[in-house]
Order: C-alpha cells, then structure tokens, then sequence
C-alpha cells in the first residue's frame, strides 16, 4: 500500500487512503459531473485500476486534473488508492497589484505572475491604475510612465482566460488622483488645486477630485476606456483615502450635509452609470465603513465593497498614542486594529456584498513583513468565511517607489491564497515547503525557508512601524514612513549579521522556475538595502556603523544594481522616480 503524498496544494478538506490496488498512473480518467458538489468542488477516486474524477463544474474539473497531475508527479509508476474531495471557500480569490506608483511590470513579469496565480487556484487579477494606461488624448499624464496599452490589455485579457482567470478593470476615480492633478490641464479638477494640510504628515499635493457631476464623467470616461479591452463586466472604481474632500471647493457643502453624505452621493455618481450598463462595481469600503449609517443605503446588487485592511490583528492598548493616533488618520479605529471582524461587520450586518482585502505587506518594507502579512491573510480568510463575504481580494501595493521586488510578495501570495481556498486546512501551511515546491521548484529548498525568514527582519530590530518595516523607514528618512521605536543596538547588529547571511545562503539555490535567476538576483539586492537600512538604524542607536564614506559607496553600488535588477521585472517609466528615493538618502552622505 502505497502512503498518501503530504505535498499537494492546496490540501484537500477530504483525503482518505483507501486499502488495496489504485491505478497505473496512466490510467485513463473517467469523468462525470455532480450537481451535488459545491461550485469549483470535485472528487477524484482511485482504485481498482480506475481513476474517476467528478466535478460540479468545469472549473471543479480543472482542479480535480490538477490534483491528479500533482500525484502522477509524485508518483510516476503508480497512482495510490485514495478518496479525495475539496471545493473553495471563498468564490472570488483574487490578486491586486500596483502597477501605478512607479513599477510597470513587462509582459514576461505578467506573465510569470497570471501562471502563477493558476497554479495558486486563484480566478480574479486587477492591475490597480491611477495613471499608466494610455488613455487617448491624454499623453501628459502618462507619456513618462511606460504605460499599459490597449493591446496590453487584451493580451493579458486572452492569457488570463485560458487559465480561467477574471482581468477586471481597476481605475481609481476619486481619490489617489496627484499624478493627474499635477498638470496644469487638470489641476482645476481638484478639491484643492493648491495642496492641503494633512494634521500629523504635513503638507500634500492636489490628490482627490472634486465631488462634480463634470469630474465623474471625466473618471468614468477613463474607465470605461480601460474596459473596452476587457472581456469581464466587473469594474474597480477606488474611491479610497478622500482625505481633503470638504477641504476645498466641497467645503461648504460638507459643512452643511457633512463629508460622509457628500461623499457617498458622489459615489452613487460613478456607481450608477455603470450599473445601469450591466456592470458590477467595486469599491473600496474604507470611507463608508466609517460613516456606518450610510451603509444600509447601498445597493443591495450590482456593487461589491471591498473591505481592506492591512496589519494583524493586535490589541490597539499596547500601541503608543502617537501611533494610535496616526492609524485613526487612515481609518484604522481601534475597533479595526483588532481586525477584520470590525472591518466587515458594518457590511455584513446590513446584508451588503463585501470582499476581505488583505495585504501582501511587501511595501514599504524591501523584504516583507511575513509574520503580519500571514496572521492579516488568515484572518481575512477566517472572517471573511465567518461573515459572509463572496471573495478575497490579495492587494500588492507600491507605495514609495515600489522597491521590493515581485519575488518578495510570492509568499504571501501562495499563502493568502491557499487560506482563500480553505482556512480551517491551510492556517499552519508548511509555506517554505509550498513556496520551494510550487513557486521557486529549489530543489536544495533554501529559498522557501528564506523568504519566511528575512520577512522577519523588521520585527527583529526591536523597533515598530506603521504599515511598514523599520528597516525601510530608516533607508528613506526623506519619505513619509518612520519607525516609533531606535531599536536596541544589539539586536540591530544581529539584524545586520542575519541579512548578509542569508544572501550568501542564496548561493545554495537551485531553483528550476523560469525566473530562478532573477528571483536569486532581485533577493539578494533587497537584502543589501534592507542591511543598508540596518546599518542606518545602528548608527542612530549609537551602536557604531560603517563610515559616511562606506555608506555612501555601498548605495552607489546599490542603486546601479536596483536599476539592473528593475529592468529584468518592469518597464523604464517610473525608474528615475522610483530610484530618487535612495538617491535622496545617498545625498546625506558627504561625498567621496
């Protein structure tokens, strides 16, 4: 009697080995369809010589073939006896990424990532986009950027098809709009054309637009220009972190109505339109969660609020006010630092359809935030089942230059979307073993164990950030990101000493995906920054560092090897942005 493989991804709810013969693995594949199965479920028998597979649906099928392959793979003489059955928890599992704070991914990029998601059992993918779509007539705003074309679109469109996956429109059209708002043809379209003041983070440019029924017809223009390359009908509008709504040219009506009703009716401005033409929209439900008395007045169909957060769930008392303070500024009340139960409820209380949106925490950190990116994905998941949602939507973002590299976000991604399928079976999933076995193919299984391990670097330093490593707050001191917290030198220097190991560890790799090279590559340059940020830490702490001079040579050579490393990934547009961040911080060295 053959033992039962412990390898296969996801782990099924139902997997019982059977006594006697199973099957030459070559045995042919008797189908049929169960309407009994849940949407995606199958079953797959082996035994008497025969394999039978049943499924509730074509994408059930897909994934009871997988599953067989995986055990062909596993044992190529002969297949066990076994009974194995499984089906999703979540319908919607789904994968957003930035591609508009300076990291335009290539062609190559997209498509290593849409296999990917394939090989995960993931169905959904948005590219969220502010301004790198070239938009028709309006080559200023993404001239630079290297941006998605149309022909882009519906190349990506035709590869996640055949790997039945959802491309979706994502086109931020409220907030988050600065890199249109900057030139002068479209500054007249801002809340504030001349920046506002944002209490505790200082000064910030025109980002949001004015709640007009001119600018939602700008903004729905932009997106349905995206989605005329799109074969789905779902849509992301964004509407996320309105922060100077009431504070320019809305002021006096939200001094009258109040900023939640100002701001839900511009809403139902852009939702409306394109529910009428059949779409279902998305949105972020940041603003509205917050002015929970406006959630029962959604619609009950054709919109879906997309429920985001991004930190473990903690306990807010044992934070400093300051930080309390801070985190209030974006929406994260103590009710919501607790996690994604306060996070949903408003949604699910008032029978509205919701998504859980957690993060991959690959920003703003250079080499992850594992052990929060994990807990945030589980307990997404976990409430997310609990409450009713009808998806899990993974976001990616790129705040501050996008300097992590894709690889850093390939184990979150395997993780959250192994909880999307099933958090009851996957909460204490082996990720290293996972990741060297479905994702990087390292046959000497460093790489897995590695990624887990440097995404833990930051909460080793002793110090804590917000929405961010210590480790990265201390490389850009020029950007909006700090930590609250020195650190204790003797643990900054084993932070250091830990970080260089694991690059020469990374010569032990052997990696057989496609991209083993680069992902080698890009790991190792992510954790010289990371180290660089060390070292600043250590001198802040007083506990010595290398000189002015030492410091400055290893960012020069640093940032020519993050040019070389962004141009195996990503597009031109945005590099010399992306990269004025470290040259800032190498402007504070006196030149050699």
């Amino acid at each position: 009697m053959s033992a039962v493989p412990l390898r296969l991804f996801p782990i099924p709810r139902v997997l019982r080995e059977r006594v006697g013969e199973g099957a030459p693995a070559d045995a042919p594949i008797a189908t049929s369809i169960d309407a009994s199965l849940p949407p995606e479920g199958y079953a797959l028998e082996i035994g008497g010589g025969a394999v039978q597979l049943a499924a509730r649906d074509a994408d059930g099928l897909r994934h009871g073939e997988a599953t067989l392959a995986e055990l062909r793979a596993q044992h190529p003489r002969a297949l066990p006896a076994l009974e194995i059955r499984d089906w999703p928890e979540l319908a919607v599992r789904g994968y957003m990424l930035d591609v508009s704070r300076d990291r335009v991914p290539t062609r190559a990029t997209l498509e290593r990532l849409v296999d990917l998601m394939a090989r995960l059992r993931m169905n959904h993918l948005e590219l969220y986009v502010e301004h790198t779509f070239a938009y028709r007539g309006h080559e200023a705003v993404w001239r630079d950027a290297s941006p998605l074309t149309p022909a882009d679109l519906r190349w990506l469109d035709a590869h996640c098809a055949a790997r039945r996956i959802e491309l979706a429109a994502n086109q931020n059209c409220f907030g988050h709009m600065e890199r249109w708002l900057r030139h002068p043809a479209y500054r007249g379209r801002a809340e504030a054309p001349d920046g506002f003041e944002l209490p505790g983070l200082g000064r910030r440019p025109p980002a949001v637009l004015a709640p007009t029924p001119e600018n939602a017809a700008f903004a729905l223009g932009l997106a349905r220009e995206m989605m005329e390359n799109l074969k789905s009908r779902r849509v992301n509008i964004g509407c996320d972190e309105t922060f100077e709504l009431g504070r320019g040219k809305s002021q006096a009506d939200v001094e009258v109505r109040g900023r939640g009703r100002v701001y839900f009716e511009h809403l139902m401005r852009l939702m409306e339109p394109l529910r009428n033409e059949g779409c279902e929209v998305l949105f972020w439900g940041d603003i509205v969660r917050a002015h929970a008395e406006l959630v029962p007045e959604l619609p009950r169909e054709g919109l879906v609020a997309l429920a985001w957060h991004y930190e473990a769930p903690q306990d807010p008392t044992t934070l400093p006010d300051m930080v309390r303070a801070i985190a209030a500024r974006f929406g994260m009340t103590d009710e919501v630092l607790r996690g994604f139960d306060g996070v949903v409820r408003p949604f699910a209380e008032a029978g509205r359809p919701f998504w859980v949106c957690p993060g991959t925490s690959s920003w703003n950190s250079l080499v992850g935030r594992w052990p929060n990116a994990r807990a945030n994905c589980l307990d997404a998941a976990e409430q997310g089942a609990r409450q009713g949602a009808q998806g899990f939507l993974l976001t990616d973002w790129g705040d501050n230059g996008h300097l992590q590299p894709p690889s850093i976000s390939f184990a979150p991604l395997l993780y959250g979307a192994a909880v999307a399928w099933n958090p009851a079976a996957h909460g204490d999933l082996d990720v290293a073993a996972a990741l060297d076995a479905s994702v990087f193919e390292d046959e000497a299984r460093v790489l897995g164990a590695l990624c887990e391990e440097i995404g833990e670097t930051g909460a080793a330093t002793g110090a804590r950030a917000l929405n961010a490593s210590p480790l990265f707050a201390a490389l850009l001191p020029t950007v909006n990101v700090r930590a609250f917290d020195r650190g204790e030198p003797a643990a900054l220097a084993r932070v250091a000493e830990r970080l260089d190991a694991a690059r020469e560890r990374l010569a032990a790799a052997r990696p057989r995906c496609a991209d083993g090279d680069i992902v080698v590559r890009e790991l190792a340059q992510a954790l010289r920054l990371a180290r660089h940020g060390a070292w600043r830490m250590l001198r802040e702490a007083g506990g010595g560092a290398p000189s002015d001079a030492e410091l400055a040579r290893d960012l020069d050579e640093a940032i020519e090897e993050q040019r070389a490393c962004w141009r195996l990934r990503s597009r031109e547009g945005g590099l010399a942005d992306s990269l004025a961040r470290l040259e800032a911080t190498r402007a504070l060295y006196t030149r050699t």
